[in-house]
């Protein structure tokens, strides 16, 4: 795991080291064990590392082959990088590391863009081909590692990180209107390839990118489940366990695959519990397993420690219970959001981040089980999808998952800011309207899994671990996983209150307390209802002159929120106030 930043030029100058230079401060947390650079023609690379994979200098990147032409920085891990190996081996190629990046830079040699297609992992990486001047550009099927660009006049930049380019200079911090409606209306979530920054994209999940001398650029979605009953064979809910399990055990023990040793992020619930009972099964002793907890706040409690308690002495883990208090708590929340490359509202970020602190001192890696929910059908908005027509599938999933419908939205935010078009509502239509996806269930699945989870969960897990130099793996994302889920029938899904499928697999490996317990979140009180120095550090971000002078929000609106601050909820429950705080609290973070 790793940082990753460059520049392309496209114009025949040199590219502007100083510039690239000033990423590498900003990609620091991502990789505390070293730094790299390197340049040539039209391109410069930078890198941290994070010693995962081969810990010695033969890892190290920026790497160059020069026999083959090529150099590259990669950000992840490819879990069947030894198997690879091996078949390259067998074709002639020979290594001077033991790295998965070795891997892949033969991989390409032999394969071309092709290669992704054969990589079981979780990684962003850019390319150069030495002779042709041309960049690739890469990032995995969920898009657990993330890649952002900014372009300029004659030049491509890019990097792991948002603030990285921001470090380097010259970019437009313009906000970007169709942004602000996704980040308003879509649950905070901001689609790729816009950020809520103008002058920022991403590169999609599961996209190869190919850009050439001369400027042109190509781009390949090299993976995307259908939804639909057509790629299974017809089989019994029992067969459908069995191969769902089957599947976890798999990824699971590929996310062992490292020279140091990997944790779990235990948080009490299902998926986390199951990844440290599987690995148990696996042979696994003497597990590191971590939980976190927060003081109640408004009668809600902070911690789900009975549950991760109960794991850990079940399977006899070497468990951490890390408790934090209200002195340690609003810090942490400023913390978390210096993080963020871009605004994320969930609360799940301070203790994802306060978290990946306390383990970070004690090991290097874990699992973690983001992803569940999504692709099984775990969250309370899927039932009411189960029978809605297909041709009423969007505005039914508008309905359970937008925060704010577009007719609201012009009394909240100011009219300057607002689009005369519904954004939000457009982009799912659109997706929605994709082959494949047999039901509206499936629709809202497909949605969830490619595009919600990429930009919400997923990038807070990869944000906060990284900040601590803390690499997670997320074998629930699996990409063979994730098709499998897609295929099972939906009501095998929602049965037993959502993840019907994976309960019931569950049944002897997790203990059923665990299976049948109340659904459950990472819990943060204190942001649900906000209070005190965090409800006053809120208020002067949104009356602070940057705030002023950006004038998102309806005066009137602000001024509701602020004297009722837990009194507006989201459709899903979220403070409404946070979700403005959060917004102007990360831009003027960034100086913008």
């Amino acid at each position: 795991m790793c940082g990753i930043g460059g520049e392309f030029r496209l114009d025949g100058a040199p590219p502007d080291l100083a510039a690239v230079e000033r990423m590498l401060p900003a990609l620091a947390s991502r990789g505390p064990d070293g730094e790299g650079r390197w340049q040539q023609g039209p391109v410069a690379l930078v890198h941290r590392r994070l010693r995962i994979i081969d810990l010695s200098d033969a890892g190290a990147q920026p790497m160059v082959d020069p026999e083959l032409g090529l150099a590259m920085v990669f950000n992840g891990c490819i879990y069947n990088y030894r198997e690879l190996r091996d078949e390259l081996t067998a074709a002639g190629y020979s290594f001077r590391s033991t790295s998965d990046t070795e891997v892949i830079l033969k991989a390409y040699h032999r394969w071309g863009t092709a290669c992704v297609e054969r990589f079981y992992g979780m990684f962003a990486f850019a390319l150069i081909e030495l002779a042709t001047h041309t960049l690739v550009l890469a990032r995995d099927r969920l898009g657990i590692k993330p890649l952002y660009l900014a372009e300029g006049p004659g030049r491509v930049r890019f990097a792991s990180t948002l603030p990285a380019l921001l470090a380097a200079g010259d970019v437009d911090t313009d906000l970007d209107p169709v942004a602000l409606h996704h980040y308003m209306s879509f649950h905070s979530v901001v689609p790729p390839p816009r950020t809520i920054l103008a002058g920022v994209r991403k590169l999609p999940p599961a996209t190869v990118r190919v850009i050439t001398a001369d400027g042109r650029s190509t781009d390949t979605t090299y993976w995307r489940p259908e939804f639909t009953r057509a790629a299974a064979p017809a089989m019994s809910a029992d067969e459908w366990q069995e191969r769902l399990m089957a599947a976890l055990r798999t990824a699971v023990r590929r996310r062992m695959v490292a020279d140091v040793p990997v944790g779990v992020l235990l948080s009490g619930g299902l998926d986390s519990s199951l990844i440290v009972a599987l690995l148990a099964e696996q042979g696994q002793t003497g597990l590191a397993t971590f939980s976190i907890g927060f003081e109640a706040a408004a009668g809600e409690s902070g911690d789900e420690f009975h549950y991760s308690d109960l794991m850990a002495r079940h399977f006899d883990t070497d468990h951490q219970q890390i408790r934090i208090g209200a002195k340690r708590f609003v810090p942490a929340v400023h913390q978390a959001i210096a993080a963020m490359s871009e605004p994320m509202v969930s609360h799940d970020c301070v203790a994802f981040h306060l978290l990946s602190e306390e383990v970070s001192q004690r090991i290097t890696v874990v699992q973690s089980g983001q992803g569940a929910d999504e692709i099984l059908a775990g969250y309370d908005w899927y039932p009411p999808m189960a029978n809605v027509a297909r041709a009423d599938a969007v505005e039914a999933y508008a309905r359970v998952f937008f925060d704010r419908r577009h007719d609201a939205l012009g009394g909240h935010l100011a009219p300057e800011w607002m689009l005369d078009h519904d954004a939000s509502l457009e982009f799912v239509a659109a997706h929605f309207a994709a082959a494949g996806a047999d039901t509206a269930l499936d629709a809202a699945l497909r949605l969830d899994s490619l595009v919600m989870l990429v930009d919400d969960p997923v990038k807070r897990v990869d944000n906060m671990t990284m900040a601590w130099g803390l690499e997670a793996r997320v074998p629930f994302l699996d990409h063979e996983v994730v098709e499998l889920a897609a295929a099972c029938p939906p009501s095998m899904k929602l049965a037993q209150g959502g993840k019907g499928v994976l309960k019931a697999a569950s049944r002897g490996i997790v203990p059923d307390e665990v299976i049948d317990r109340p659904k459950g979140y990472f819990p943060v009180p204190a942001i649900r209802h906000l209070s005190g120095p965090l409800l006053d550090d809120v208020r002067d971000a949104l009356t602070a002159r940057p705030a002023r002078e950006r004038g998102l929000f309806r005066k009137d609106y602000l001024e509701e929120l602020l004297d009722a601050p837990n009194a507006r909820r989201t459709t899903l429950g979220s403070n409404a106030l946070w979700q403005l705080g959060l917004l102007e609290l990360w831009l003027q973070r960034i100086g913008v």
